[in-house]
Order: C-alpha cells, then structure tokens, then sequence
C-alpha cells in the first residue's frame, strides 16, 4: 500500500519517528540501524512496511530496501511477530542475518534478545531457501564464472543451495568448461 514516504524527521529517537509530510505527521516504528542512517538529515526516505491489526494500523520504517525485505521475510515465518522482527534487525544488520541464515548459525540469532533455540532454528529452517547471497565469497568453483552465474541463476529462481549445486554438478559433468551457462542452467533443471 505504501512503499515509502518521504518528509522530514520530527522527534526523531531509536525506536520510532514523525515523519511531517506537508504538516500530516506519520508515526513510523524504526530499527537500531535506520535510526543510525537517518540521524542528523533534514529530510528523510523510509521505505515502509503497513500492519494492519484490529486494533491499530502500524507503520515501520527502513532506510533501505532490503532492510525492509529482510523484515518482511522474517514475518513469514511462523512465530515471529513485527516487534521481534524489529528487535532482530535492530542488532544484526539485513546482510548479516542473510549470511546467518545461508550459514545456518542459529546460535547467532539466539544471542538476540527474545530469540529462542527453536525460533532461531525456525527463522533459518523457513528462510534459508529464501536468501540469496551476492556476496563474493561464496564460490562453488573459484575459477569458473559459468558455474558461479548458473549457481546464482538457479538461486535466484528459489531452488535451495544444495539442491543447486549437486544438480550443476551433475549436469557439468566432464565437460563444464564447454557448457555454456545457459546450457548448464537447462541441463540442471532437468536433474532437479
């Protein structure tokens, strides 16, 4: 409904903000992180998330995207609320819980306050096919960028890490170096 809102920071403190636009104030509910982007700017973009209970409508504010994605990932999963989602991504920064997640290091996510042994385990069991890592450092083959963008490919599609891996490996056979990356990508379809 709303996908950010724009204006200037009234009352600015850790957990929430107004934001004044055009003399309307909107309460946004803000992480730990967002309040470290904005502070100190005159006019602020926050990209928002809309709860609607029976008893309120709540508005959260990311200063990015994938702040925002990364909260609304964390709803999906059964047993974690808005506010502990907050409270999450008020400790860990977004590319952080991905790598926890990719990493599946549930002890992590339990150092969180409110985060339990089995949340932590839910949060990682239920997002793990869900994260997808841009990160450089995660390479299945150092050399080989056709392995690496088929990898990403498949990733992107959804199909969980493991899954991916063992079906381009199956699909590159001896001859991955004169498989295009297209090729790959169809050949490991078809052994999934």
């Amino acid at each position: 409904m709303l996908a950010y809102i724009e204006g200037i920071p009234v009352q600015l403190n850790p957990s929430q903000t107004y934001i004044d636009l055009n003399g309307l104030g909107y309460e946004v509910h803000i992480t730990l992180h967002t309040y470290e982007s904005i502070k100190g700017k005159e006019k602020v973009r926050l990209y928002t998330h809309l709860q609607i209970r029976e008893d309120a409508w709540v508005l959260y504010g990311f200063a990015t995207e994938k702040e925002k994605a990364a909260f609304q990932r964390l709803l999906s999963v059964s047993g974690v609320g808005a506010a502990t989602a907050r409270i999450l991504l008020s400790s860990i920064t977004a590319d952080e819980l991905e790598r926890i997640i990719w990493n599946g290091e549930a002890k992590m996510l339990e150092k969180v306050k409110g985060i339990g042994a089995k949340t932590a385990q839910r949060i990682i069991l239920e997002l793990k096919g869900k994260i997808i890592l841009t990160d450089p450092e995660i390479n299945t083959t150092p050399h080989n960028t056709t392995m690496n963008d088929a990898l990403y490919a498949l990733l992107g599609l959804g199909i969980a890490k493991p899954m991916a891996e063992a079906a381009l490996k199956k699909a590159a056979g001896q001859d991955e170096a004169e498989l295009s990356t297209e090729a790959l990508i169809k050949s490991a379809l078809k052994n999934l």
